[in-house]
């Protein structure tokens, strides 16, 4: 699907899986290197020796992930402070985050995503406008545990939502509008919000067109705008649920000509859950 939406979006790639949930009082953490020799066996004898226990590193490119014997947010931390020069790109159970600047059908080859299975995953290439062209700047984004946004679109009111967010103890590393988004969505959930209820919250206090999908351990979930400027098609089988800006990517998949497609409607939830995970 990414490769086939690349011309549409061809600045950067990025997919956010959730795959292979970490053991209870673990947690799992993507990490970028923009050094072209991270030292990430070094890095995992230290989180060995600071939380006793970690797994080995799991490269992918410029990126690995760690299985950590600690709570999320005290693995954050202690990386935050030992290494700034790591970029995390997810925290959580189950959730692992790789994207790179570039043509999404290099990175789609360098990071060998046919290699990587899991329950779903939301995948983004990106044109961009609101912000610079960086690994960083590159969607999905993730503000909280197990959570991640894509978007297609514009916000004109992300200044002053960062703000009142950072307030709020929201963490931002970009200044892109999208990451806005995704930390409205953290800020709602952790309000109490159930992710349907913090979506349709965006209607409320998100000025701008988009179009977001939204991933959590249980699912995914949609939302339009009310205007729906931003296209999206969606498809489902009994095997799968697809939602793309084109109907081109969803025609790839197996299946694809017996699915039922439609176009979400403006300012309507759509939303999907998986089996829990354990």
């Amino acid at each position: 699907m990414l490769c086939q939406l690349s011309d549409r979006g061809p600045d950067s790639a990025g997919v956010a899986f959730y795959r292979e949930p970490a053991p209870a009082g673990s947690c799992k953490v993507s990490l970028h290197s923009p050094s072209l020799e991270p030292h990430w066996d070094g890095i995992g004898a230290e989180l060995e020796r600071v939380f006793g226990g970690a797994s080995a590193p799991r490269v992918r490119a410029s990126h690995a992930t760690f299985v950590i014997a600690a709570e999320a947010e005290d693995a954050q931390a202690w990386l935050s402070e030992h290494h700034p020069e790591l970029t995390l790109m997810s925290a959580g159970r189950t959730i692992e985050i790789f994207k790179e600047a570039g043509l999404p059908t290099e990175f789609v080859h360098r990071f060998a995503l046919d290699g990587i299975d899991g329950s779903h995953a939301l995948g983004h290439t990106r044109m961009a406008t609101e912000s610079r062209v960086t690994t960083e700047h590159s969607h999905p984004f993730s503000t909280g545990l197990d959570l991640c946004l894509v978007h297609n679109g514009s916000l004109s009111n992300h200044n002053r939502l960062r703000r009142s967010l950072t307030r709020e103890g929201i963490r931002f590393r970009t200044d892109c509008d999208s990451e806005v988004a995704a930390g409205y969505l953290t800020w709602r959930l952790r309000e109490g919000a159930t992710l349907e209820q913090a979506l349709e919250g965006c209607l409320e206090d998100l000025d701008g067109f988009y179009t977001f999908a939204v991933g959590t351990a249980d699912g995914f979930a949609v939302l339009r705008d009310p205007i729906a400027c931003k296209p999206a098609v969606m498809a489902e089988t009994d095997e799968w649920v697809a939602m793309a800006s084109e109907y081109r990517a969803i025609a790839v998949l197996p299946g694809a000509e017996d699915a039922t497609t439609w176009e979400p409607e403006p300012g309507r939830v759509y939303s999907w859950g998986t089996a829990a995970v354990l």
